[in-house]
């Protein structure tokens, strides 16, 4: 199952940033270095999200019920608010501990292995975020795209940790601090905008992509479809649920309009990537 796929990435992905996330705490605290461990602790984070990614696929995987019968999808959806809420807890304690270094300022101990460790770890989150943002695309996996774009964001904030070294060491310690001043409010930036795509989710907003090129192309194209109109869609990438209107000809027997409603719902489902259901009304045509 697609599901299980998805699952068996975030994984591979979650073992990775443990890793990633122990060897920049561990070297961080031992080089003083604020700007390392803010760094440490997103990708700390990473693989919380990693946690509550697996969680929420397992959930959102179960079947439809009484109670649920759209299915459990948008329980994924909650997963990333859930990322979204940590991510701006995070940034908040970055951003506090950034001021207490400021006002009382501690040189990190720059060395070279500091400085490999941040390469190394660099190159795993490039590695790390393109692998997953891949398998996310051809899953059509939201949590798992957004959690690579999460991913990715390390590769910048560790290039911006890189700088900060370079600066003290040029003899310019203020750089530490200011650097994770910059680390906390780029997670505080990209918790809104993942808190802000799971609210357009949630609230049914028509964002997604339903090409009205292509859904024109594939209804008209139907025969026996004289038009359509209030063309709607709703869900997530993946998981889309929509209703259209189409009109026919009048004179057609009911079992005659059912059969080209029929035919619509199959064509559309055929042909517009990750729509799970369609429902088709039929309208009489009154055109001239």
């Amino acid at each position: 199952m697609q599901g299980d796929r998805v699952q068996r990435v975030f994984i591979i992905v979650l073992i990775l940033n443990l890793a990633v996330a122990l060897a920049k705490a561990a070297f961080g605290l031992l080089a003083g270095s604020v700007s390392m461990v803010a760094d440490a602790l997103h990708s700390g984070f990473d693989s919380f999200s990693n946690i509550v990614g697996i969680i929420a696929l397992y959930l959102a995987g179960k079947p439809p019920d009484p109670e649920h019968p759209y299915g459990h999808g948008k329980i994924e959806t909650l997963g990333t608010l859930v990322i979204g809420a940590m991510l701006l807890l995070t940034s908040a304690g970055i951003l506090f501990e950034g001021y207490r270094r400021l006002v009382n300022p501690v040189t990190p101990a720059i060395t070279p292995v500091t400085v490999a460790v941040m390469v190394g770890t660099l190159i795993i989150n490039i590695a790390v975020s393109t692998y997953e943002r891949r398998r996310g695309e051809e899953y059509r996996s939201q949590i798992l795209i957004a959690d690579s774009l999460h991913t990715r964001s390390d590769v910048f904030v560790s290039t911006a940790v890189i700088g900060g070294f370079l600066a003290v060491r040029l003899g310019f310690p203020q750089a530490d601090p200011i650097i994770a001043f910059a680390i906390g409010l780029l997670i505080a930036r990209m918790g809104v905008g993942i808190l802000y795509d799971a609210a357009e989710v949630l609230t049914d907003a028509m964002n997604l992509p339903c090409d009205p090129a292509l859904i024109r192309a594939v209804v008209t194209d139907t025969p026996g479809v004289a038009g359509y109109h209030d063309f709607r869609c709703r869900g997530k990438p993946g998981e889309i649920f929509a209703d259209i209107h189409i009109t026919v000809d009048p004179a057609l027997p009911v079992a005659g309009a059912h059969a080209i409603s029929d035919e619509v719902e199959r064509r559309l489902k055929e042909m517009v990537p990750g729509l799970a259901e369609v429902v088709v009304h039929i309208e009489p045509d009154d055109s001239p």
